[in-house]
């Protein structure tokens, strides 16, 4: 049984037991988090696909850590004009795991 949920302006395949690393949610470690937006749900042979959104399911997830991923540099250069600049970002994220996935 899988879900795909909506989270962050992404969309992500949810296992139950899969680690996701998803954008920031605000919420501790050690809590568990319900995340309504989801877009499909899948039940061994039967699929259900949302218009736009599953009417009733739901994935719970646990905080398993609150982080940084690595810094991504963005470089800019102009030829002949001495003008250069480097500018780095380090985006936060959330690291759930997936305890449950439930149906309608």
């Amino acid at each position: 049984m899988f879900a795909v949920i909506k989270t962050g302006g992404k969309q992500y395949k949810a296992d139950k037991g899969a680690l996701l690393k998803v954008e920031h949610l605000e919420a501790e470690v050690g809590k568990t988090v319900e995340l309504n937006e989801v877009l499909l749900v899948s039940d061994g042979d039967k699929i259900t696909v949302g218009r736009p959104l599953v009417q009733g399911a739901k994935v719970i997830g646990e905080v398993i850590r609150q982080g940084r991923a690595k810094k991504v540099l963005a470089y800019t250069y102009k030829p002949r004009k001495h003008s250069e600049s480097v500018r780095g970002h380090r985006q936060y994220y959330t690291q759930i795991k997936i305890v449950d996935v439930i149906t309608a």
